[in-house]
């Protein structure tokens, strides 16, 4: 298994890479995140609004648009 490996990798490296970059992916996805909190102090991103904020004043109908 190993000299298989060994010789996919010499024969054909750029096949060979992208298997390994392609395959370190989806362990990336359980490690960034616990790596980010622990050591970079990440706290997370701040909750998107879900509604826009309205004015607290009384809202004036447009005028002069009559046809």
């Amino acid at each position: 298994m190993v000299g298989a490996v060994r010789r996919f990798a010499i024969e054909r490296p750029v096949i060979f890479w992208s298997f390994v970059i392609g395959s370190i992916g989806p362990a990336m996805v359980w490690t960034v995140p616990s790596i980010r909190r622990n050591y970079f102090g990440f706290k997370g991103y701040p909750e998107l609004p879900i509604t826009y904020p309205l004015p607290n004043r009384a809202r004036n109908p447009p005028s002069g648009y009559e046809d």
